[in-house]
């Protein structure tokens, strides 16, 4: 497997301007870190496929600081021998197809089957569960990017509330997609996630998609997924818990919204 020292590239990432181009920031009040739009994108699947599978925010820590070892949490078409994708799993050592291994949903799928296998995988330090999934060359690597990884796990699996922003320039908008879009998120987060639709908010007409969600986390891990899904699928506004993003002030984030819902999110 691919074992890439990303520490340089880190630095760069956390020293550049967010506000100019395309990307991502995460953050809470004691941290922040930048991330560009498919980065931010595989994040939020990481934490979908965990949200499906019912696993602790943990499970998603070591899964995160496995990707940003192995790829920069990007979804690689090869990399060292036959290893592809976003945890460089490698098709002769049974992971699987090289396609199915470049979907971030399937591949991260294979990934937490394959950590909830190792014994006691919770309770043992980050770097050995991690590699005892992995079996890279160097398994100490993956402790470098635990606090990124805690750090991106509050955000995704929705424990700190509207902490991820994307922006994107209009000349990167694509055309709306937004029934393929749920269909994703279904995927992604499985078929438990209800959706509404399309949804006709007071005055509006019914061009909306409303994702019903039972408590604030599950509401803001989706929100999120939209969020970092939304160049992808040409997605414009999404509304949650009395915030609301819109895609053409992606830079302000979340912006207080008295009419946005606490029991679905909205998409549009």
């Amino acid at each position: 497997m691919l074992a890439l020292g990303v520490g340089g590239y880190v630095a760069f990432q956390r020293a550049r301007p967010y506000l100019h181009g395309s990307g991502c920031e995460v953050g809470t009040s004691a941290s922040k870190m930048p991330l560009d739009l498919d980065q931010g994108a595989n994040a939020a699947t990481i934490a979908a496929v965990a949200f499906r599978k019912q696993l602790p925010e943990r499970a998603s820590v070591i899964a995160y600081a496995t990707a940003i070892q192995e790829s920069h949490m990007r979804n690689l078409p090869g990399g060292d021998r036959d290893s592809v994708g976003m945890f460089q799993q490698r098709p002769s050592q049974g992971w699987g197809s090289p396609a199915k291994l470049r979907d971030p949903v399937q591949s991260t799928s294979k990934f937490f089957d394959a950590l909830v296998k190792v014994k006691d995988y919770l309770d043992r330090d980050l770097h050995d569960s991690a590699q005892r999934v992995q079996r890279s060359a160097d398994g100490r690597a993956y402790a470098q990017h635990e606090e990124d990884g805690k750090l991106l796990a509050q955000v995704f699996t929705g424990r700190q509330a509207a902490s991820a922003r994307c922006w994107y320039p209009p000349d990167k908008k694509t055309a709306p997609r937004r029934p393929e879009a749920i269909r994703e998120l279904r995927r992604s987060f499985g078929s438990r996630l209800q959706v509404d639709g399309p949804k006709a908010l007071a005055g509006g007409t019914p061009t909306w998609d409303a994702v019903r969600v039972t408590n604030p986390r599950a509401g803001w891990a989706v929100a999120a997924w939209a969020v970092t899904h939304a160049q992808v699928y040409g997605l414009g506004e999404v509304r949650y818990g009395g915030r609301h993003w819109k895609s053409d002030a992606g830079h302000d984030g979340w912006t207080k919204d008295a009419d946005a819902p606490a029991d679905h999110v909205i998409i549009h």
